[in-house]
């Protein structure tokens, strides 16, 4: 499930993003997207592709990977993001979830940390 309010646009510098045509209010659920969960063997073959920028790590202990339908691949990162992602490993879904009122046209970003606030620097901001 993807709220038919949002869209792809691109961003410039870190291509195309999710957007939205409508204010969304805090705490609504925006998506909800299966995965394709793969296991640590297939991790180190998408490691060596685009791919990799493109995957979540998966499962309690982290020893798979998965790749995200939908929009979920396309929120670029935000040290303090607008959006929260859940997993829940026994449905194989990620859900997207806003954490505050989102402004009409505003890009949704999420924290590929995993805590929406986390600011840990990132595989891509690493100097």
């Amino acid at each position: 499930m993807i709220k038919r309010y949002l869209y792809l646009k691109g961003t410039g510098q870190k291509g195309r993003g999710v957007f939205t045509n409508k204010t969304i209010p805090s705490d609504t659920i925006i998506e909800d997207s299966p995965v394709i969960v793969m296991d640590k063997a297939d991790r180190i073959y998408l490691d060596k592709t685009l791919l990799h920028d493109y995957i979540f790590e998966w499962g309690l202990q982290k020893d798979k990977c998965c790749m995200a339908l939908g929009y979920l691949p396309m929120y670029n990162h935000s040290y303090i993001s607008n959006c929260e992602y859940f997993m829940n490993f026994e449905d194989e879904t990620i859900q997207v979830k806003t954490i505050r009122v989102i402004d009409k046209e505003e890009e949704l970003t999420i924290n590929y940390n995993g805590n929406w606030n986390d600011n840990k620097k990132v595989w891509f901001d690493v100097v």
